[in-house]
């Protein structure tokens, strides 16, 4: 199946290309199958070393059974060439009375191979039977066992390993093993068997001393445990690894097929997108019975609501003013008539939230790919906004006539701060391409890995700051969440630390873990602290002895409000009051500007709390702010609607 070609694309649409992770999805299965097959492998290679350990087991203790019993036999025929010995002891050296004894005769049907009566002289005196020895040895080497006589003499009775061992090994023993005697150079005493190959087979070897002095007892497993990789399974294996490659390779393409598909869907679609996005204006579509189609995200933002809440409604809207829906629906079916104005009409509209605005309307008719008329096409316009901005405008320039400095000031610092966020959006992005060319090394080092994810998280900080206090002083309201105030205060003397470590100024937290969470802006309050910690710096940078900041919160008795307090043991206020010290461009220190406390006063006032200073008892000054508990609530709901 040829693959399909590659769409054209828009350079300022290109798609971004797909994630590593995503573009190797399509090798999981194969990976999946292999860590299957090397579970597989494991496995039999851990039934091999079972196998094996299981046979050396029965093995060892099939040995220590033979040779116990062995030992037994040859220690019975030992006691049973005695038992002849002493009735020979009451006999005269006689040669036929060896022959006589009923035990000696029985010896020899047993696995003697000849019985000799020496006297004292080592003269043979007798010998059973009366042939000689190389006519009944027989194949093999032979052993012999020896009894002394009390009236002088040995008795010596020749026997044969082999048949002892035929004799001794029971016949379940001689069918798993190949029992052998060797002596201390390894040749063979005697066999079960005849000779095979060792090679693959396990053996246990065991000493027959003391009943036979330098020997050994060996067995050798007949069966041989075979390969963990000879075998139908490691074939079947074999065959399913060929069988998922192959599967895997037309996954692979069918993947690319899939994605190339859905980059080409996915550019068309972000195509439309961009550009019914990038319009300022709103676009509706209506069926022939009024019903919406489509809106585009413009008109849904102007009346807040999601384009897919929109979508398929009928006349009356929710967007329509509840006073006003039997003059809109007359308006509506002349539209639906074809009888709109070509030049457009105005019509006021109600947002989601309640307020209202006025907006230009034009119709047009909306046909479709074979010319057929299937609804109409609206164009929308917000024509209050230029209202909106003349109003705002207005109050600009009457808060201006009051604060002229304190605005232009206001001014710089927005401009100041916009022009902070291209540095910092650079040192963001240059530490992120630093991250990433780390992260490629074969072995970063973890201290300047660290190292960069602080320096990216404290230019991130750095421009949320700067973004909040640019919101600030163009005249926005505070980005009021949840927040935790402990965890402001901390955030905001650990920024500190570095510097009031190098004035020698020790800080303490007094913070009241049961503090509830406030409805607040997080980075406005950590700013009041981060200003009031450092003025307290400050004021103890040239005091000698000992320098120590106190930042505590708490709980009002009614649980009405949290309050903060920044404590120093510094030279104090000098009696001046928080209003001199909040006036606009006046400040106790040279180099100071004279706006820090009254732009913390504005954040505490924003949030509907209190701020205040005063002399510390005991020496110092004690900057206080209080913030209600619930704090706005209705306001936090109404800033998530917007």
């Amino acid at each position: 199946m040829p693959a399909p070609a590659d769409p054209p694309r828009h350079p300022a649409l290109a798609l971004p290309p797909r994630p590593p992770a995503r573009r190797g999805l399509w090798a999981l299965p194969l990976l999946l199958s292999l860590v299957f097959v090397a579970g597989v492998l494991l496995w039999l290679r851990a039934t091999e070393q079972a196998d094996l350990e299981e046979q050396r087991t029965a093995l060892v203790s099939d040995a220590l059974s033979l040779e116990t019993q062995a030992s037994a036999r040859i220690e019975r025929e030992t006691l049973l060439l005695k038992d002849v010995a002493t009735r020979l002891d009451h006999r005269a050296a006689d040669p036929q009375a060896l022959a006589t004894l009923p035990e000696a005769q029985q010896g020899l049907h047993r696995f003697w191979i000849s019985l000799t009566w020496l006297d004292r002289s080592n003269r043979l005196v007798a010998q059973l039977p009366d042939v000689p020895d190389g006519a009944r040895s027989g194949p093999g080497l032979s052993a012999h066992l020896s009894a002394p006589l009390a009236s002088g003499g040995t008795l010596v009775a020749r026997y044969s390993p082999g048949e002892m061992l035929r004799q001794t090994v029971p016949w379940w023993l001689a069918r798993t093993y190949d029992v052998r005697l060797l002596d201390g150079f390894d040749a063979v005493i005697a066999s079960t068997t005849e000779d095979r190959p060792l090679e693959g087979r396990q053996s246990w070897r065991i000493s027959m001393a003391p009943a036979l002095a330098d020997s050994w007892l060996e067995l050798t497993a007949r069966d041989v445990v075979p390969p963990w990789y000879h075998g139908l399974p490691v074939a079947m294996v074999a065959g399913f690894v060929a069988l998922i490659a192959a599967i895997t390779w037309m996954l692979r393409r069918q993947m690319h097929g899939v994605s190339r598909a859905e980059a080409a869907w996915r550019t068309e679609a972000a195509w439309r997108q961009a550009m019914e996005d990038s319009l300022t204006v709103g676009l509706r579509a209506r069926d022939l019975d009024g019903r919406l189609v489509y809106v585009n995200r413009t008109l849904a933002d102007m009346v807040g609501y999601e384009p897919h809440e929109l979508v398929g409604l009928l006349p009356p809207m929710p967007y329509w003013p509840a006073d006003s829906h039997e003059e809109i629906m007359q308006r509506h079916l002349r539209n639906m008539a074809g009888q709109a104005p070509r030049e457009g009409y105005e019509a006021r509209w109600r947002h989601r939230d309640g307020r209202l605005f006025d907006v230009m309307v034009f119709e047009a008719p909306l046909v479709d790919a074979r010319g057929g008329h299937i609804g109409w096409m609206g164009s929308i316009l917000d024509m209050t906004e230029r209202r909106r901005l003349e109003e705002r405008e207005r109050r600009q320039t009457e808060t201006m006539a009051h604060h002229a400095r304190l605005t232009m000031l206001g001014e710089v610092a927005s401009t100041l701060a916009h022009e902070l966020n291209q540095p910092l959006t650079a040192i963001a992005s240059y530490n992120a391409g630093v991250m990433n060319s780390m992260h490629k090394l074969p072995s970063p080092d973890p201290v300047v890995m660290r190292a960069l994810k602080r320096l990216g998280e404290q230019a991130a900080h750095a421009g949320a700051i700067v973004q909040r206090i640019r919101e600030f002083l163009t005249r926005r309201e505070p980005r009021l969440e949840p927040c935790t105030l402990n965890t402001v205060i901390e955030g905001g003397v650990a920024l500190l630390r570095r510097e009031l470590q190098r004035q020698q100024v020790q800080v303490v937290l007094q913070l009241d873990a049961a503090l509830p969470v406030i409805v607040a802006d997080a980075v406005l309050i950590e700013q009041v602290v981060i200003n009031l910690v450092r003025n307290a710096g400050d004021a103890l940078a040239h005091q000698a002895g000992e320098r120590r900041i106190v930042a505590a919160s708490s709980l009002s008795a009614d649980g009405r409000f949290v309050r903060i307090d920044v404590r120093d043991n510094g030279p104090g206020l000098g009696g001046l009051g928080i209003e001199a010290l909040c006036a606009p461009f006046f400040s106790t220190k040279a180099e100071g500007m004279g706006m820090g406390l009254a732009i913390c006063r504005s954040i505490i006032e924003a949030h509907q709390g209190m701020f205040d200073a005063a002399d510390a008892v005991g020496g110092g000054a004690v900057f206080t702010l209080t913030l209600p508990v619930d704090l706005a609530v209705s306001d936090l709901s109404a800033e998530d609607d917007e």
